[in-house]
């Protein structure tokens, strides 16, 4: 038995060689990584520069300063989270090599797992230089809110994974005409999740949407941490609570959809 692998488990130089090649093909293509950095830089000079403007002109905003661009930041990091992962999902299907990848011995579990690595790795890249463009052009230093940011960071990269799962089952069983989905589906939640405004702004049957989402709580944790200077821990165990389902969800949903598509040989004729 190597030591790498356990009988009947996972196996680390599977998992290794997935992240390898999906690194590989990132290396191979500048506009691949000029895409990771040029949207990222782009949302935090425009709303960095709305900014300045709200807290020349607004009282609230002047006292409650670095609000916006922290929400920007932190909507990155849950929608490049998001799309680090399908992006690497789709890639296979544009090869049509996911035929190939399900009838090798890599598992399922091995295959979502080097995804999400990988989301990390292309979040990485754009994110990073982000913070340092915020902190250079508008001194706002996301790092100094310290632990509350790993908590911020956890709950927000679980919603991704567990979107980015289900959406990628979605395209898996349906073929690619199903991809517009991938790009959609965070815009979608991003009203209802309160990026930019409190949850007290919507009507009063739509917060209750809200709160079913994970990264309401990020948001509003995040606004009650540079407003009131609170870290709400209450909300940040409410969101892990519903992460926590949602990746249960949406693993059971991609073993379903898997299924589906070997059942009905979709795997082979994943087109559009």
């Amino acid at each position: 038995m190597s030591s790498l692998a356990l009988h009947r488990g996972l196996s680390m130089q599977r998992i290794g060689a997935m992240i390898l090649r999906y690194w590989y093909l990132l290396l191979s293509s500048w506009p691949r990584l000029l895409e990771l950095l040029y949207w990222p830089a782009l949302q935090v000079i425009t709303w960095g520069f709305l900014q300045l403007y709200i807290a020349q002109n607004a009282n609230f905003f002047a006292r409650a300063g670095g609000t916006l661009i922290g929400a920007v930041i932190l909507w990155d990091i849950l929608f490049r989270g998001q799309l680090g992962f399908s992006i690497s999902f789709l890639e296979e299907m544009w090869a049509r090599n996911l035929g190939n990848l399900m009838m090798s011995p890599l598992k399922p579990i091995e295959f979502l797992l080097a995804l999400m690595i990988m989301s990390l790795i292309r979040l990485a890249i754009g994110v990073i230089p982000m913070t340092l463009l915020a902190l250079f052009l508008f001194q706002f230093n996301v790092y100094s809110l310290g632990l509350p940011l790993i908590a911020f960071f956890c709950n927000l990269i679980f919603t991704s994974w567990a979107v980015g799962i289900f959406v990628s089952g979605l395209v898996l069983r349906n073929g690619l005409g199903a991809e517009s989905i991938v790009w959609t589906l965070m815009f979608g939640i991003m009203p209802l999740a309160c990026v930019y405004y409190p949850v007290s702004v919507l009507p009063v049957w739509l917060q209750y949407v809200a709160w079913s989402l994970p990264p309401t709580y990020v948001f509003e944790g995040m606004r009650a941490l540079l407003i009131e200077g609170t870290f709400r821990t209450d909300l940040m165990l409410h969101a892990l609570a519903i992460n926590a389902c949602l990746l249960v969800a949406s693993f059971g949903a991609f073993l379903a959809l898997l299924r589906s598509a070997r059942k009905h040989g979709s795997l082979l004729s994943a087109g559009e």
